[in-house]
């Protein structure tokens, strides 16, 4: 019996080693996640920028910047840990589309121009195609 109970436990408490070239085996990542953020990035602006509500205007700017901060988390990790260097030969705009895209994050925390909001989202769609294409 304490045998059983042994190598039941050894069997369950040994480390497991997996091969992947991210955090996970594929299928975690997706821009998607950057592009959902930066959706509500935009609504948040267009919200603040249809409201008189001080108040209101207050929440929808804080709301924006958290968002925005996703973004550009979202963003990093998938530059991180899902692109590899052969993608990055594949497609040599991809570290510049990736410092672009996260600059505008960041410039969107800094203003409510619906207009930014929609080059990010322009940029992660780049980001996105050149992702599916990676994918096949």
């Amino acid at each position: 019996m304490i045998n059983t109970v042994l190598r039941f436990i050894d069997r369950f408490s040994a480390p497991t080693v997996v091969a992947a070239h991210c955090d996970l085996p594929c299928g975690v990542y997706d821009p998607a996640q950057a592009r959902i953020e930066a959706e509500s990035v935009k609504g948040c602006m267009e919200k603040y920028a249809a409201s008189d509500d001080h108040d209101f205007q207050g929440r929808a700017i804080a709301i924006k910047e958290e968002r925005a901060e996703m973004v550009k988390h979202h963003l990093w990790v998938l530059w991180t840990d899902y692109f590899k260097p052969e993608h990055t030969e594949a497609h040599p705009n991809l570290h510049d589309l990736f410092w672009k895209a996260t600059k505008l994050a960041g410039q969107a925390k800094k203003t409510t121009d619906v207009a930014v909001a929609d080059e990010l989202l322009g940029a992660i769609a780049e980001i996105d195609t050149i992702f599916w294409e990676t994918k096949k």
